[in-house]
């Protein structure tokens, strides 16, 4: 990104443009925006995750009550069905605190249907359903902070 600089020499940057833009690239599913005005050009890109999945054919649906041992968590990161987080951030199970989850275990879902959402820097990600199928399991906690490539949910 370059941005014309200010008397002391350091670049100036607009923030809120950046922070709509990147809004703009989760609210129309893309992965890159560039926009250039005069001598400044501002490009904001995302790293776009998909998940190959095959169906399993043992699960019975089941919600995490807390944190997962570390071998449930190593397995569920090797499900097929897994969604990962694509970013660091916070992760959210509903639109609004207290409202009702995107979903729950054992729910049915299309692919493209909101999962959860992960907040980075002020701005809400949500993260979609890579394909139809069944959520096994939620293997986050709602407030709970992610790391990139964490495991969030199943679906099959």
């Amino acid at each position: 990104m370059t941005d014309k600089t200010n008397a002391e020499g350091a670049m100036r940057v607009d923030t809120d443009m950046v922070r709509r833009l990147a809004e703009m690239l989760s609210e129309n599913d893309l992965s890159e925006i560039e926009v250039e005005d005069g001598g400044r050009k501002i490009v904001v890109k995302r790293q776009m995750v998909s998940v190959a999945a095959a169906p399993l054919a043992h699960a019975a649906p089941a919600a995490v009550q807390g944190p997962a041992p570390v071998a449930e968590e190593a397995l569920a990161a090797a499900h097929a069905g897994m969604v990962k987080s694509p970013m660091v951030g916070t992760v959210y199970l509903a639109g609004e605190p207290s409202g009702k989850p995107f979903v729950t275990a054992g729910q049915k879902v299309n692919a493209g249907d909101t999962l959860l959402i992960v907040e980075a820097m002020k701005v809400m990600n949500p993260i979609a359903a890579p394909r139809a199928g069944t959520v096994r399991e939620i293997l986050v906690q709602d407030a709970q902070p992610v790391e990139f490539d964490q495991p969030l949910v199943i679906v099959e």
